[in-house]
């Protein structure tokens, strides 16, 4: 039988088709005969106990130039839907936690992918900082004397925001690099929050492994190789991504981390990996689906939906 679905996402007519993961989602939903809606973040409303939402009807195709269609407006409470993906970008600000709480007044009795209440207690920074034997050296800290140890021990170091997305804000300060001063200046001007240190780790310039877990399970990976002269391999700042098949260590890394992500209702979770380190865990709207599904020519979407939907079965048995 199909659900009804609405997903909270950012506008749907700026997305890039062939590459965003929300949209081979909600084909695939779509295809199973399920009824979706749209709405924006700043849709949502809490009135009267109750979780509100404008949204609109939602179409999807893979047509360029013509890809969805959005129906008339309607305010809905999202009590009265099966499930809501939660599917907006970050970052991960006030108004990202925001959602989270609200979302939490509905969650499970309508079925949120991922658990917002996990969303909110997982910013990939902070909750890879769990699993500190899996990390390469890493300090958080917005103590300038301990970071100015730190490049001291490590000489070679990168320095990122908290809770930054992206790749943006992101710095490599090598052992000659005179400008690690002005730079915690600046993220002091632009941040309140503590800065992220870590070691370099050479291995970038070979890639950058994004693996996507279904429900605990590794179930594919890319590896995105950096542009020449840039320490970032994100796709959108130049980053190719090339085929990849998971290593002994990163498949470890997988069944480390699998139980706790499954325990939490994380069952969408891309994580990065940098030689044999992990270095962020992102659950609040990874991708890599569509260029993973290419390469292996899998649908990891399918395996996405028979996973959305057996929590949702579970979660009415359950009650």
């Amino acid at each position: 039988m199909g659900l009804n679905v609405a997903i909270q996402m950012d506008p749907i007519e700026h997305i890039d088709i062939n590459a965003d993961s929300t949209f081979a989602l909600a084909l695939e939903a779509q295809r199973r005969g399920h009824t979706l809606c749209h709405y924006l973040p700043q849709d949502m409303s809490l009135s009267r106990g109750r979780i509100m939402a404008r949204t609109r009807p939602l179409e999807v195709r893979r047509t360029y130039g013509d890809h969805f269609t959005l129906g008339a407006p309607e305010m809905i409470d999202l009590a009265d839907v099966d499930m809501v993906l939660m599917r907006q970008d970050p970052p991960f600000d006030m108004a990202y936690i925001t959602a989270t709480h609200l979302l939490q007044h509905i969650h499970p009795a309508t079925y949120v992918v991922n658990d917002p209440v996990e969303v909110r207690n997982a910013p990939e920074k902070l909750f890879v900082a769990h699993f500190p034997e899996l990390m390469p050296p890493t300090l958080i800290t917005s103590d300038r004397e301990q970071i100015r140890e730190f490049r001291r021990e490590h000489m070679d170091i990168i320095i990122k925001p908290l809770f930054g997305n992206g790749g943006a804000g992101v710095f490599h300060i090598d052992p000659h690099d005179d400008n690690l001063n002005a730079l915690l200046e600046m993220f002091t001007e632009l941040y309140r929050e503590p800065i992220v240190v870590q070691a370099y780790l050479p291995e970038v310039r070979e890639g950058d492994k994004r693996i996507i877990l279904i429900d605990g399970k590794a179930a594919g990976a890319i590896t995105r190789v950096p542009a020449a002269g840039e320490a970032r391999a994100n796709l959108h700042v130049g980053g190719q991504a090339v085929r990849s098949d998971l290593t002994a260590r990163e498949q470890q890394i997988c069944e480390t981390i699998g139980p706790e992500l499954r325990d939490r209702g994380l069952i969408f979770v891309g994580i990065d990996v940098i030689g044999d380190y992990l270095t962020e865990i992102n659950v609040t709207s990874p991708t890599g689906i569509q260029e993973i599904g290419r390469f292996d020519n899998v649908s990891l979407e399918a395996q996405l939906w028979d996973a959305f939907e057996q929590r949702f079965h579970d979660s009415r048995a359950a009650t």
